[in-house]
């Protein structure tokens, strides 16, 4: 047993493939970013809509529209205003008749609470958010909050502390956090609240860092971050950082371009960013770059994807690395879209 902890140890590093993860990174030449090349990749995800991979992430498809959409607002390359309205129009279609005002991850799928939020920031993004039947998408996201306060994803009743995110920022967005519980939601979530000051996605669960993301910024939005110790938490978050740069989701897991945004935009929300190496963890996200074809890996030498490609662009301009758009923290939209819509101040940096 000790032989076995002693060499899975050697071989986790700080987290997972962290040491041989280290010396790709480091081995590598710096990279710039590759802003074309992901241009490109972005723009022809869905050329093949007869491939394999197509078909089986047809249940992805509306988080797959707003990572790519978002990614591209942050490259600055939103241009193709004949695709905007394809995009528009598509979404509108995914609303389920069989709720007040859902939208479902795909045309024809049952509604849930994380396809409509991901349908509200796109047509935000879009500046197309009076498309949307509002009362209709405020009902059935009210429709989710159960007695204990927290909320379910549809009407089938799974429950985790995204869907508190979700939405609290969705009606945040849409100005009626009135018709919610909102301390009921504030009190499920500290519920959440682990030992060493970070969050698992239900009460009694396992921290995780995306679970973090997640709490910090429904905490955030419901102006109740006064309530978690942030120095314990901050810790918590820095100590995901892995000797690559890249942060890992919990102690001993592999580094993962996708914590670049939970963890950083987490560190952001809790004012502790200028904890971490952003250097090193710059120098990670450029290293999973495919520099022949376009698009980020979830690390270096992987195969690239829209959700990661989003994350790490997201990461980067949190941390001014980039000549990118920035984003919002909190709301996860371009900057310059939460300050058209003239959305509800929540953080002091932000909103200055």
């Amino acid at each position: 047993l000790t032989q076995r902890h002693a060499a899975t140890t050697a071989m986790a590093g700080s987290g997972g493939y962290g040491e041989a993860t280290s010396q790709a990174v480091n081995k590598a030449p710096l990279q710039a970013l590759c802003r074309d090349k992901h241009d490109h990749y972005l723009r022809h995800l869905d050329d093949n809509k007869e491939s394999y991979e197509y078909m089986m992430s047809e249940h992805l498809r509306m988080g797959g529209v707003y990572w790519g959409v978002s990614a591209m607002a942050l490259l600055q390359r939103l241009d193709d205003h004949e695709r905007q309205q394809e995009i528009i129009e598509w979404i509108l279609r995914c609303r389920d008749s069989k709720t007040p005002g859902g939208f479902g991850p795909n045309v024809g799928h049952d509604a849930d609470i994380t396809a409509t939020h991901y349908a509200l920031l796109v047509l935000c993004i879009y500046d197309a958010a009076d498309r949307l039947d509002r009362e209709g998408v405020i009902s059935f996201i009210v429709s989710l909050q159960q007695s204990d306060g927290s909320f379910s994803a549809d009407r089938w009743g799974e429950v985790d502390v995204r869907f508190a995110y979700c939405a609290l920022s969705a009606l945040t967005i849409l100005d009626a956090m009135d018709r919610i519980n909102v301390d009921a939601c504030v009190q499920w979530i500290l519920r959440c609240m682990n030992y060493e000051g970070a969050f698992g996605p239900v009460p009694r669960a396992e921290s995780h860092a995306a679970y973090v993301f997640c709490a910090v910024q429904a905490l955030a939005l419901a102006g109740s971050l006064d309530a978690v110790d942030l120095d314990q938490l901050g810790w918590w978050l820095c100590e995901r950082q892995t000797p690559s740069g890249g942060f890992n989701g919990r102690p001993e897991k592999a580094p993962d371009v996708c914590y670049s945004w939970w963890i950083l935009s987490a560190l952001a929300s809790i004012d502790r960013a200028h904890w971490i190496d952003n250097e090193k963890l710059a120098s990670f996200i450029r290293a999973c770059q495919d520099e022949e074809d376009g698009g980020i890996a979830d690390r270096p030498g992987d195969v690239p994807d829209v959700f990661h490609t989003f994350f790490g662009l997201a990461g980067l301009s949190l941390m001014r690395q980039a000549d990118l758009a920035p984003i919002h923290c909190v709301y996860a939209l371009p900057l310059e879209v939460v300050q058209r819509m003239k959305l509800p101040p929540i953080l002091a940096a932000y909103d200055s």
